[in-house]
């Protein structure tokens, strides 16, 4: 072979491992993620954001490879470790500090061919094609940052990144350490959390991310009735998460959103339990929370079923309190007006609440509210457990979760009802997981194979 076949050879594999690495995820156009960091600027009140990506991971703790931060992800949507994204505002001259215009520039790390025998191929810096790949008009070594903080940092300055608190860790805490000690920083310059201006940000989904979302929710349904119609006593729970886990892998999902949980008799009770390692028993309540993640992007659902096929009098009626409580907050929801948190101004958790305390009682002869100690619902997105803002009504643009739950473990009743919610441009509430089941009838006829 000619030693410049070779090459191009060569070549023509390093493209295509990167456009694997590219399209392994369904990235959103570039432009989305360039609005993004434009309202970013348009927040940072003259100053600069500077928001790393973690290094590659590797170990056992590594389970499903790398992933991005969602910070850095949701600013670049770029995918691989070791970089930095930095976006400075315009600003107007002010005395002995010049104008500038507004800036952004991604930092990619030079490739360590060495060390991609073992990870893979990435996009170098230098590449030619790499401003074009990543949708940045600059695209820098990592090595140029300090270079480049020291031309934009000129007069007071405050630098948004992710910084950690006193004994917290961050991606931020090593570079800005280490530019701190290189003088990339003039005197005066002062630093704030990025996190709650990302935060309010992520609140609203744009419609590529409530697209990406509603993949996650569509696989996750699919595995949540795949399991329903397996379950049968003598399983294990871990039969079941495995099953989940597969059933949403192969229509797209590359990890769990979160710990799955399947919890069978008194295990229902427990909300965090994550052992998946008890057997199924005749008369069981079989409570699974488990969801996967599509391109980064999250789902959260809950179902609640009985091993035999059949509620007990018991099981039925405390599924149905739960079931009426999740109507009754889907009812009271008024797109700019409700809030999802307990003792806020028009509360859907309050809603949900008071009806699970007026509607049915213990053994005892209680109320049931206190078996309900959990929140009504949580923003979805890049996280399971998406940052945003609470303060601010549900809207559109905002994806999140409705999900009452009872468990007594006394009766060994655990039941949560959990389902994925949008709210769209007109203000209606849209439960993107419409194709799973919620009633008790429709529950037994699934468990039973009708």
């Amino acid at each position: 072979m000619m030693p410049g076949t070779k090459r191009v050879l060569l070549g023509l594999v390093f493209l295509s491992a990167l456009t694997t690495v590219s399209s392994a995820l369904d990235r959103q156009p570039s432009s989305d993620y360039h609005a993004r960091r434009e309202k970013l600027a348009a927040r940072l009140q003259g100053n600069v954001a500077l928001v790393f990506a973690p290094p590659e991971a590797e170990g056992p703790n590594d389970l499903f490879g790398y992933r991005p931060d969602d910070n850095f992800y949701y600013l670049t949507g770029w995918p691989a470790p070791g970089a930095a994204v930095l976006v400075a505002a315009e600003r107007a001259a002010s005395g002995d500090t010049p104008a500038r215009p507004y800036t952004e520039i991604l930092f990619l790390p030079k490739r360590n061919f060495s060390e991609e025998k073992w990870t893979g191929p990435k996009l170098g810096p230098d590449d030619p094609k790499a401003a074009q790949i990543t949708g940045f008009e600059r695209v820098e070594s990592l090595d140029n940052l300090r270079d480049e903080l020291v031309k934009l940092l000129t007069g007071r300055t405050t630098i948004y990144s992710d910084v950690p608190a006193p004994g917290e860790d961050s991606n931020s805490k090593v570079p800005l350490e280490w530019l701190r000690t290189a003088n990339a920083f003039p005197v005066g310059t002062g630093y704030e959390d990025i996190r709650p201006l990302l935060g309010s940000l992520r609140t609203v989904k744009d419609a590529g991310e409530v697209e990406l979302i509603r993949k996650a929710v569509n696989a996750s349904v699919a595995a949540q009735l795949a399991a329903i119609r397996a379950i049968k006593p003598g399983m294990t729970e871990r039969e079941i998460s495995a099953l989940l886990q597969y059933e949403w892998g192969k229509r797209g999902c590359e990890r769990p959103a979160y710990a799955p949980i399947v919890g069978s008799g008194l295990n229902s009770t427990v909300l965090h339990y994550s052992e998946d390692s008890g057997t199924i028993q005749s008369g069981d309540l079989v409570l699974m929370d488990a969801a996967g993640e599509y391109s980064l992007y999250a789902s959260d659902i809950t179902r609640t079923v009985p091993a035999s096929g059949k509620f007990t009098a018991r099981q039925r009626e405390i599924y149905e309190i739960v079931l009426g409580a999740q109507k009754a907050a889907i009812a009271a929801f008024q797109s700019g007006k409700s809030h999802l948190r307990r003792n806020q101004p028009d509360s859907i958790h309050d809603v949900a609440f008071n009806y699970i305390n007026t509607h049915g009682k213990d053994l005892h002869g209680q109320p049931l509210g206190k078996y309900f100690f959990h929140g009504l619902g949580h923003y979805v997105g890049l996280n399971v457990h998406d940052p945003g803002d609470y303060s601010v009504p549900l809207g559109p643009g905002m994806v999140f979760t409705i999900e009452p739950g009872i468990y007594i473990p006394e009766e060994k009743i655990g039941i949560r009802i959990e389902d994925m919610f949008y709210v769209d441009d007109s203000g209606k509430l849209i439960r993107l997981t419409e194709a799973l089941p919620q009633t008790p009838d429709e529950i037994e006829q699934l468990v039973s194979g009708k």
